[in-house]
């Protein structure tokens, strides 16, 4: 690989720090991931969509920005953004059939935030049709590939937004976690991914699947990184009233690497039965590395409901989806089928446009919601839901991180459980109760087995992105880990 080519494999951190010495211009950086985007993507199949021409237009006006001795932390840093996320003058499909031909008119506020800073938008990565899926084989258009092995999934939905970083695609990406959709793709694909407090990144541009559950987060090659993009995407939002107005810190000032004196909870309910024996063995000496820094790190800790939150979060989900999803009729946006009457028009767009999967979660919070089963179903499940949320606030009176597998497996071969929901939903049994209380989790390799990486996820209380950052920094700088590439 000469050295051009080894750009688009820098850290941001690296990247910027070249950039602003004018080492290293932002056309040649994104040149570069375009380059690698070519050779790349016929095996990976991370992006939905390329803007090659519009990305170079940015890259000049980032190095103009430059050459000012003027820029931010990600000024001409490319970056590609999860197909879920609006983007003016750039097709928005969600993975679906129904918006194939869709180009919004207005860009989220994340990605506004990040243009604002002159990053660069290189494209859109692929996912599980309109968030829904653990392995990015629900797309409508086509899976994507695992780089560390072709043959496995990425995870999902967030699977191309995971496996673009990995294989060097960009240099960093954006995603949305309804239920995993971030971390379980990392911990898969071997980088660094991070889900937000609900409320402390905006959602507005992020089309929706369920909106109680939904944030937006960002995939890096390493735990500072992901800092620098937080500093960037967070904060209060006018156009969104689920965003907090809770103060921003500066999230690259915490990555001290001093975690001596921080307690750390091991919950035994996230080692469970049928959990690969190899990835155990890779958690409990992750834990071990954060004792030996001189965390407490105590193993006897019991979350109780969380047993229950897969079943409460596919009654919850479907619900919210079964009500965001009924917007989409053929008739205000996205493909219109006719019919003799507007009902079966509506009928026709719909049995054309969503696919199984979106197909069956529709009708599943439609059930639920219904007459009759409101009280059994969605009445229950937000109990549920207000139980788990007590069990984790009540942890965090005693621990400052929780510290669990980010899934029971490593990626699992392509096709292998499209004909068994259940277990493609167990994909995310870690990772469900972060969402259901609406706290911040993140994601850092911590192993491999047989060179398929492993992750470690860490939780934290509501708004505590910095311990969960500096935690995570901490582990990782102690590892090799985050250095590890896909051969690809």
């Amino acid at each position: 690989m000469d050295t051009s080519s080894r750009h688009c494999a820098l850290s941001i951190h690296d990247a910027r720090r070249l950039l602003h010495s004018r080492e290293l211009s932002s056309r040649e950086l994104t040149e570069s991931c375009l380059q690698r985007i070519e050779i790349i993507e016929p095996a990976v199949r991370a992006l939905l969509s390329i803007c090659a021409d519009r990305a170079l237009s940015q890259a000049d006006e980032a190095d103009r920005v430059l050459s000012r001795g003027e820029g931010d932390a990600l000024t001409g840093i490319p970056f590609v953004a999860k197909d879920v996320l609006c983007t003016e003058g750039v097709k928005t499909t969600c993975g679906s059939r129904i918006l194939e031909s869709f180009v919004p008119p207005y860009d989220a506020t994340v990605i506004k935030r990040l243009l604002s800073q002159q990053a660069v938008l290189l494209g859109k990565s692929n996912m599980d049709e309109f968030a829904m899926g653990s392995s990015t084989e629900h797309s409508a258009f086509f899976p994507t590939h695992n780089p560390w092995d072709l043959d496995r999934v990425p995870g999902g939905s967030s699977g191309g937004s995971a496996a673009a970083v990995a294989s060097g695609e960009a240099l960093f990406t954006l995603g949305s976690d309804t239920g995993g959709s971030i971390r379980q793709p990392a911990g898969f694909c071997g980088v660094v991914g991070l889900k937000p407090t609900y409320g402390r990144v905006s959602r507005f541009g992020l089309v929706a699947f369920a909106s109680s559950l939904d944030q937006i987060g960002p995939f890096a090659r390493d735990v500072e990184d992901c800092a620098l993009v937080m500093n960037a995407i967070a904060g209060p939002c006018e156009m969104d009233s689920t965003s907090s107005p809770v103060e921003v810190p500066d999230f690259t000032s915490c990555l001290t690497n001093d975690i001596r004196g921080l307690r750390v909870g091991v919950p035994r309910e996230y080692f469970i039965e049928g959990m690969q024996s190899e990835v155990r063995v890779c958690i409990e000496e992750a834990i071990r590395v954060l004792q030996k820094l001189g965390a407490h790190v105590d193993r006897d800790v019991s979350l109780p409901s969380t047993e229950h939150a897969l079943a409460a979060y596919y009654i919850i989900a479907p619900s919210e989806a079964s009500a965001n999803l009924a917007r989409f009729d053929g008739v205000k946006y996205g493909l219109s089928v006719d019919g003799s009457t507007a009902e079966e028009a509506i009928v026709r767009t719909r049995g054309q446009g969503f696919g199984d999967e979106v197909k069956l979660r529709i009708m599943l919070g439609t059930y639920a919601l219904s007459a009759g089963y409101y009280d059994a179903y969605y009445l229950k499940a937000q109990k549920v839901r207000h139980l788990i949320r007590q069990e984790l606030d009540e942890a965090f009176r005693k621990y400052d991180v929780l510290a669990t597998p980010t899934s029971p497996t490593v990626a699992f071969p392509l096709g292998s459980r499209l004909n068994d929901p259940m277990q493609m939903y167990l994909s995310d049994v870690f990772t469900l109760p972060v969402n259901i209380a609406g706290i911040p989790g993140i994601s850092v390799p911590a192993g491999d087995v047989s060179g398929l990486p492993v992750g470690l996820q860490l939780m934290a209380n509501r708004f505590r992105e910095d311990t969960l950052l500096r935690v995570a920094h901490a582990y990782e700088q102690a590892t090799e880990w985050h250095l590890r590439r896909p051969a690809l």
